[in-house]
């Protein structure tokens, strides 16, 4: 029988000093099981401050309150190579939400809005707490990997890649609530700070949908299709989707956890050759993978299944 939600999990061992290694063993433990079921799970005790996501929230309600004309005042700049500022889905755009994309703080392609007044250190504030917790996510997906908790780290050294994304999703209509269509991240693992409003959605091994119900001071993790990779499909990129509620915003914060562009991507041999396994994947060079994936935004194919997904490097 299908399960109606995917796991929680409790960060608590990492964060409390009197913690034994037994039990940070077990909450590895628990987020393998989940990364190789699911790809999902929520993580509470996670260390991020409470009062960091509500004031981000805040922030962000009031500046997406703004006019069209306000916020677009705050769009990046056209020559920008890391194009950070103020997005607005396009009429034509089977998406249906607008966002603010933040790279990581001092790089000088941010764009932020100067209303409300503490927008940028509010955001700036989140994304360090998403920073440090995401330092302690790669241990431990490394340890899952059971390549020791240094080998992510070590692999996906540079963090001038990472961004937050903050999203607005639009209330639904009587003829559509897709806010994202099904997809898989491509980057190692993704946190997402959801609001009270929900639609998040996870596909099993079944096909079948699982609502991420939203909960209280609790993050969503999961894994991307770096990790998959690497791991040679033995961790799960999930593909999920985003549904809107009529007659309600919904509101998140999303961080991802990336690599460089010139990474090559493929599967380890600790998945491979060391235990008798043919690779599943193709070796490639992220920034090509990216680049495919953004065609499929700014070009999207007239078959959806003509579309790249990292079933493209497939073997």
């Amino acid at each position: 029988m299908a399960k109606s939600t995917i796991p929680t999990i409790d960060l608590a061992p990492f964060f409390n000093k009197e913690s034994k290694e037994s039990e940070k063993k077990e909450t590895i433990n628990k987020i393998k099981e989940a990364c190789t079921e699911y790809g999902f799970f929520q993580v509470e005790n996670h260390g991020v401050p409470t009062s960091s996501m509500r004031r981000a929230f805040e922030v962000s309600k009031t500046f997406f309150d703004c006019s069209n004309d306000d916020k677009l005042k705050f769009s990046p700049a056209p020559d920008a190579p890391l194009p950070a500022g103020y997005f607005k889905q396009p009429a034509h755009s089977e998406d249906k939400n607008e966002f603010v994309l933040m790279f990581t703080p001092g790089s000088g392609f941010n764009v932020y809005p100067t209303h409300p007044p503490h927008f940028k250190e509010t955001f700036e504030e989140l994304f360090n707490e998403f920073a440090k917790l995401a330092t302690l996510m790669a241990t431990i997906i490394s340890e899952c990997m059971g390549l020791g908790p240094n080998f992510l780290s070590e692999y996906n050294s540079d963090r001038k890649s990472d961004f937050m994304a903050n999203l607005n999703y639009f209330p639904a209509t009587e003829d559509e609530n897709t806010g994202i269509r099904e997809h898989e991240d491509g980057n190692c693992f993704t946190f997402i700070l959801q609001d009270d409003v929900g639609g998040l959605q996870v596909k099993d091994n079944t096909g079948s949908w699982i609502p991420v119900v939203p909960s209280k001071d609790k993050l969503v993790v999961n894994v991307g299709d770096v990790v998959q990779v690497l791991s040679n499909k033995k961790l799960k990129s999930a593909t999920h989707r985003i549904l809107r509620r009529q007659g309600k915003n919904r509101y998140s914060f999303v961080f991802f956890n990336n690599l460089t562009g010139d990474k090559w991507v493929e599967p380890l041999p600790e998945f491979t050759k060391h235990i008798g396994e043919a690779p599943k994947y193709k070796k490639f060079l992220y920034k090509e993978y990216q680049a495919l994936r953004l065609k499929n935004k700014t070009h999207p194919p007239a078959n959806p299944e003509d579309e790249i997904r990292i079933t493209h490097y497939a073997i």
